[in-house]
């Protein structure tokens, strides 16, 4: 039977123990990884492993031994409790044995766990879970996570008090992270939040959440848009020890007024489209750039682009002027034209 949506979500973490089989399978490895850990720790328990309720049977040693599957459903083991097979990186070769394996379940047998790379409509395997009356088959696509989906990870990590405006910074984040990457940013959310019995806030987010760009380099570009003209010369000397590059300065700067531009320019105003971002803009930052949005203006930050695309050109030519130079020549036009 297939297995999807909110009824795929709900299997994954209460799972059936009385089924005889469960196929994931997906392009995107980690999060099929995911979801076949999920499903196993659901079903055999923090111990499963140590009692030795597991057994993984690799797909290499299942092609050459094909009864190592069977021998891994009908084994009785020492402690009680469910016990799961499971066969990692199958393809529709193994189909025959495994399909075998399902027709010849019975309760009591160990739950069979399979997982699959990507699978056409006509896969051989999908359909021998599929056509199973008693076992899933359960298709991880690259789609944005749903709602339940990201709750029941903040619950699992403890997060149960959330303000609204940091539940709308992580619905974000959970779109535009890949999966193990948003579980780690929970958890590091959850030690950041440990004994805090407060709501989580923006700004806690935001200090927990990967950085899209590095924080010496943010510093300057904030100078620039918030036109603190005598700030920025000390900003660059600072870079330039740290040996950033003046592309790459460019390059952020282009990216960080781009986005002003977008905000500035949204149909709804400048707040909706500092919302709209992707990658997401968190808590003090978001407020930040949308003060910074707001007293530029869509034209004035048109312009601040045409001079940072004339500076990125002469830094790509064969100009002989101090390349360091030039881009801070060209960040202290901006602060000032900020200013006008």
């Amino acid at each position: 039977m297939k297995l999807a949506g909110a009824a795929a979500t709900r299997f994954f973490a209460k799972p059936e123990p009385d089924r005889a089989g469960l196929l994931i399978f997906g392009a995107d490895g980690m999060r099929v990884a995911l979801k076949r850990q999920e499903v196993i720790a659901a079903l055999i328990g923090p111990e499963g492993e140590a009692e030795m309720r597991l057994t993984r049977i690799p797909a290499a040693d299942l092609r050459k031994d094909p009864a190592l599957v069977a021998d891994a459903l009908k084994a009785q083991g020492f402690f009680p409790g469910p016990r799961v097979a499971f066969v990692e990186d199958a393809a529709d070769g193994l189909a025959p044995v495994l399909k075998a394996a399902l027709a010849d379940w019975k309760p009591g047998d160990a739950m069979l766990v399979v997982t699959a790379g990507s699978l056409t409509k006509a896969s051989a395997l999908k359909k021998a879970f599929e056509e199973h009356p008693n076992a899933y088959a359960a298709g991880i696509y690259d789609d944005p996570p749903s709602r339940e989906e990201i709750e029941a990870v903040l619950a699992k990590a403890g997060l149960t008090e959330i303000g609204r405006e940091a539940m709308t910074d992580l619905l974000a984040l959970a779109r535009d992270l890949d999966p193990g990457d948003f579980r780690q940013t929970v958890e590091k959310i959850a030690l950041y939040k440990f004994g805090d019995s407060a709501p989580l806030a923006p700004a806690e987010v935001a200090a927990c959440a990967p950085a899209t760009i590095e924080a010496e380099v943010d510093d300057v570009l904030h100078a620039v848009a918030e036109t603190r003209v005598a700030d920025v010369g000390p900003l660059m000397r600072r870079l330039e020890g740290q040996g950033v590059n003046p592309v790459t300065l460019s390059i952020a700067a282009m990216r960080h007024f781009r986005t002003l531009h977008m905000a500035a320019s949204a149909p709804g105003g400048p707040s909706e489209g500092i919302a709209r971002m992707r990658p997401p803009v968190f808590g003090p930052r978001r407020d930040r750039m949308l003060r910074q949005a707001q007293n530029w203006g869509m034209h004035r930050l048109e312009n601040a682009i045409g001079i940072l695309t004339d500076t990125d050109l002469t830094l790509r030519s064969a100009s002989r002027a101090p390349a360091m130079a030039v881009m801070e020549r060209a960040l202290i036009r901006l602060a000032m034209l900020g200013r006008r």
